[in-house]
């Protein structure tokens, strides 16, 4: 009496199958396919590769690389700072400006109340000025 054959993964991976398309109108066959297991590892796999490969491709040769969160070049950070610097001072000239128009407008409504120079302490009005013949060295 023969023993019966262990069925490993090995040999199942070897037979044969046969996968068949029918038409379920007319029960015609339309497709035969004669399969195994590991051609069908194989063109998965392979299959698998190239569709990530040309993913890949397509955000690393592409404008789409620009839509990923924290990539971008690395000069345009650069750029990037020194826009924003400029900015800053912009906006902090316009600041300035407004404070000016906004005292000149204040000068024209009367709201400023007038300068009281009697009031003033001048402690160096008495000292003579010095001259400029004075402050040179003799040799």
């Amino acid at each position: 009496m023969a023993t019966p054959q262990r069925n490993t993964p090995l040999k199942r991976m070897r037979n044969f199958y046969r996968l068949v398309i029918i038409n379920e109108d007319t029960y015609e066959e339309v497709v035969a396919f004669k399969l195994n297991r590991w051609i069908v590892y194989v063109t998965m796999s392979i299959l698998f590769v190239v569709l990530v490969g040309m993913s890949i491709g397509l955000i690393a040769f592409t404008p789409l690389k620009y839509y990923i969160p924290g990539y971008g070049v690395a000069g345009k950070t650069k750029e990037y700072e020194v826009l924003k610097i400029r900015a800053d001072s912009i906006e902090h000239a316009l600041e300035i400006k407004q404070q000016y128009v906004d005292e000149i407008e204040r000068v024209l409504k009367g709201d400023v109340f007038p300068l009281d120079t009697t009031t003033l302490d001048i402690q160096n009005s008495n000292k003579a000025p010095v001259s400029s013949k004075s402050t040179r060295r003799r040799r």
